[in-house]
């Protein structure tokens, strides 16, 4: 997953410069997706891949400050996921890899009894329509998703 998940606000990443101590950077990216960077300064990350990352920062220092960079990334932290509904705790949750539907739901407290568990839906975070995605049990979560489950009238 990690060579497509794609960079947005409230994610800590951390940057090495191989050798380059000053370089070393832990940050969480601001509101606006960005991070300041030494050498470079403020950098829009929002959107980029952790390639795309490091491509991004090898080009800014190369020649300019380095001669041969070797820049790494990584997440240290997701921006979390947000559950609503029909679960006994709802609210925002920390994501991890691998999340899927059931297991979110179950991180906030399980389904309460009227909870419609044909009736699930989310909004992906960064889709530009916020259109409801009709979800199951093993379907995928991502950070920043919007997790609904809805009340069943029976």
């Amino acid at each position: 997953m990690l060579s497509k998940y794609r960079l947005g606000a409230g994610d800590v990443i951390s940057i090495n410069v191989l050798g380059e101590e000053d370089l070393k950077l832990k940050v969480r990216l601001t509101d606006a997706g960005t991070i300041q960077y030494p050498v470079l300064g403020e950098m829009r990350v929002r959107g980029l891949t952790l390639g795309d990352l490091v491509n991004q920062i090898t080009d800014g220092l190369k020649g300019r400050y380095l001669v041969d960079p070797k820049v790494t990334a990584s997440v240290d932290e997701y921006r979390p996921f947000f559950i609503n509904g029909e679960v006994y705790k709802p609210g925002g949750y920390p994501y991890v890899p691998g999340l899927t539907v059931f297991k979110a739901v179950s991180l906030a407290g399980g389904f309460k009894d009227r909870a419609a568990k044909s009736k699930m839906f989310v909004i992906r975070d960064g889709s530009l329509s916020q259109n409801r995605e009709k979800v199951e049990l093993d379907t995928n979560i991502f950070p920043g998703d919007i997790l609904t489950v809805e009340e069943s009238f029976f």
